[in-house]
């Protein structure tokens, strides 16, 4: 399979320092613009940054039935959500398991955009049968740009004043350079920010635009990298690494229900018994029945002990703001295991090693005490930590 290139990449590839690019659905995406993650990290935190989120995966959904679809497929209730408003969600298998999360815009009231990161095609029209709807995916025929940070507005708002008060998972149609586009409050930084559909013939100029509205504002790109770090800060969970599709998982130990992702609140409304979704008995016997084997937390070492840990063996404590690319064990006050991190990092921002991780049930208390496993000297030590609520940072920008 050749591998494609998204509409904003002959501009991406000019500004691209390292020339490091990952692959994502079939795509060249930048690992990272510049020599060091943290500077575009910095972008997002402090100015205003970039991100082509093109891969994404889009699909119309259109016709009478599309809402009665939708709320039979996806966990969170649809039919809450009015036009001009979208909702982050999941979709589970027959035994609750989740199948994989996205956002879904309401356009109007049969017509529905969602985007997710793998592809749904088949799952959805296989759904659809029967039913008076139409579902197109339109994956190739829009270019997505997260515009992120705290200066992300003032940047924006120049160029389509429709944004003004604009809400939270709020969106709205717009012209940015005079290009159509659709803009919506969301994104995946925890921070202040936008994502801007655009027709891919339109993705240059619109691109161009906000670059020169942007300057004034030391506007920059991102890549992969500075978007993991900002997401774990954020507690949102990415697939492939939270947690894999059930449909892919070889047993049950690689697929999660909602409620062990930390997911519980999408399940608002679970007992209208109008709202059959797919999986929903099997979710509805697991929180009768308390069998969750797992709960979703955040996770934060004791700096002094971790700084003392590797200064008694004679090294330098390294504070790296890369997640740890693998799962690290967490162990109880008897050595039991407890759990395991899924991400975890050094905070720039917030000055401390922390984690998205999960744990049995009972230990999920915030102050709850776990110990964290370390390769010192080629062992494995523990350094304390304790368990806390996420996400780590919401800034009150984010909501304004």
């Amino acid at each position: 399979m050749r591998i494609k290139t998204t509409p904003f990449h002959p501009r991406l590839v000019e500004l691209n320092q390292t020339g490091l690019w990952g692959h994502w659905a079939g795509h060249l995406s930048a690992t990272r613009y510049d020599f060091s993650a943290k500077y575009e990290y910095f972008g997002i935190r402090n100015a205003a940054a970039y991100f082509d989120a093109s891969p994404l995966f889009k699909f119309w959904i259109r016709g009478a039935d599309a809402e009665r679809l939708l709320a039979g497929v996806m966990a969170r209730d649809v039919r809450t959500v009015r036009p001009g408003r979208a909702q982050y969600t999941v979709w589970c298998d027959d035994d609750g398991y989740v199948l994989e999360d996205g956002v879904l815009f309401r356009h109007s009231g049969d017509e529905f955009l969602l985007t997710a990161a793998e592809p749904n095609l088949s799952y959805l029209q296989d759904r659809a049968l029967g039913k008076r709807v139409e579902i197109v995916d339109a994956s190739e025929e829009y270019a997505v740009l997260a515009l992120q940070g705290p200066r992300s507005r003032a940047i924006l708002e120049p160029l389509a004043p429709e944004i003004a008060g604009l809400t939270y998972f709020g969106f709205t149609p717009a012209k940015v350079a005079g290009h159509p586009v659709t803009i919506s409050r969301t994104g995946f930084t925890g921070d202040l920010g936008y994502e801007l559909m655009i027709p891919a013939e339109d993705a240059l100029a619109v691109l161009d635009a906000i670059i020169e509205a942007g300057e004034p504002h030391a506007l920059r790109p991102f890549g992969e990298e500075a978007l993991n770090m900002a997401r774990i800060e954020a507690g949102l969970p990415l697939i492939g690494v939270e947690f894999s599709s059930a449909r892919y998982a070889y047993n049950d130990s690689e697929r999660f229900t909602p409620t062990e992702l930390g997911l519980g609140w999408l399940l608002r409304g679970i007992d209208d018994d109008t709202r059959p979704f797919v999986g929903r008995n099997a979710i509805r016997r697991e929180l009768a029945e308390g069998t969750s084997r797992w709960a979703t937390v955040g996770v934060e070492l004791d700096q002094r002990a971790y700084f003392e840990l590797f200064d008694s063996h004679g090294l330098i404590p390294v504070m790296d703001e890369s997640p740890v690319a693998w799962e690290t064990m967490l162990y109880d006050d008897t050595g039991a295991r407890a759990g395991y991190a899924t991400s975890l990092m050094y905070s720039p921002m917030l000055q401390r090693y922390l984690g998205i991780a999960r744990v049995r049930p009972e230990l999920a208390a915030a102050g709850t005490t776990v110990h964290v496993e370390q390769t010192v000297n080629h062992e494995y030590l523990t350094v304390p930590g304790r368990v806390t609520t996420l996400p780590f940072f919401n800034p009150e920008r984010k909501l304004a």
